[in-house]
């Protein structure tokens, strides 16, 4: 997991945001796919695909967070 740990957070963070609310009318992709997974309605591999491509940085962020905050102090 160095690797991971090596990505820089500010980065992560801006392309979190970037792709997480793209685009930014008139609703962000992320946050539709997520509705759509909630009500059962997310099944064309067009859907799958935008859900894993814009929640893929958030992952990665929430991730790094934790990893961050967990990590034993020296």
């Amino acid at each position: 997991m160095k690797w991971f740990d090596k990505i820089p957070l500010l980065p992560l963070v801006v392309i979190a945001l970037l792709l997480g609310l793209a685009p930014f009318q008139p609703e962000p992709h992320l946050w539709e796919k997520l509705k759509m997974l909630s009500s059962g309605t997310l099944s064309k591999p067009l859907d799958i695909f935008d859900l894993i491509m814009h929640g893929t940085p958030a992952g990665l962020l929430f991730f790094k967070l934790i990893r961050l905050v967990l990590r034993p102090r020296s």
